[in-house]
């Protein structure tokens, strides 16, 4: 079943719980929150105070993308915030297995995100410890950047990988994603899609982006 994990990135934080909430009602079955510290990625975002802040607005689980620098010395602080999944990259974690242990020790999910120009073949040595693979479908850094179709074979391969040794890990796919894209990053073989504009900013309100990206107009 796909699973729709709205990033608030492209939220109305004058109204933060409000959209929290509408997009759990409609059926979101997690949030996403891009955390971004101007060195990583040209772009500041939000810190462990705001994944606190939604912790306490929701029952569902919530994704820390950390797409900062030295993620390791943050792991601990966003896992106590509330985090439930956390998400490092590949391309800036030096000691990627300690991070991965480190978070799954505490019973808390372990995801890494591949950028779009890294290849898929990088998580051959620890794909199998991993319960989330992102698949980065921008550069990031923005919110409602046009969809790079390269990464498709990508994640494909992905796929493949997980079936082939029977690994039970999400693969999810991150930028660009909405109504026109979302079809193509289902059957290459995604489960959970990440949307910022096609949710928040959708010209039909938060619910009807969440009920397009599922299929049902």
């Amino acid at each position: 079943m796909i699973q729709i994990a709205p990033s608030i990135l492209s939220a109305d934080f004058t109204r933060l719980a409000d959209e929290v909430r509408t997009v759990e009602r409609a059926g979101a079955d997690r949030i996403h929150i891009d955390v971004m510290d101007g060195r990583f990625v040209p772009n500041i975002s939000m810190g462990p105070f705001i994944v606190e802040a939604i912790d306490s607005l929701t029952e569902l689980p919530l994704e820390a993308h950390l797409m900062i620098e030295e993620p390791d010395r943050y792991i601990d602080v966003f896992m106590d915030a509330g985090a439930d999944v956390i998400i490092v990259h590949q391309e800036n974690t030096a000691h990627l297995h300690r991070v991965v242990q480190s978070v799954r020790e505490r019973g808390k999910q372990a995801g890494v995100a591949l950028n779009p120009a890294t290849p898929a073949r990088v998580l051959d040595e620890i794909i199998d410890e991993l319960d989330l693979v992102l698949v980065m479908s921008v550069n990031p850094g923005y919110s409602g950047q046009r969809f790079i179709p390269s990464v498709l074979p990508k994640i494909r391969e992905i796929r493949r990988t997980l079936a082939d040794r029977e690994i039970a890990c999400d693969l999810e796919v991150d930028g660009g994603v909405n109504a026109d894209t979302a079809p193509d990053v289902v059957s290459s073989g995604a489960n959970v899609l990440v949307a910022a504009t096609a949710v928040f900013k959708h010209p039909d309100g938060t619910a009807e982006g969440i009920r397009t990206l599922r299929g049902r107009d």
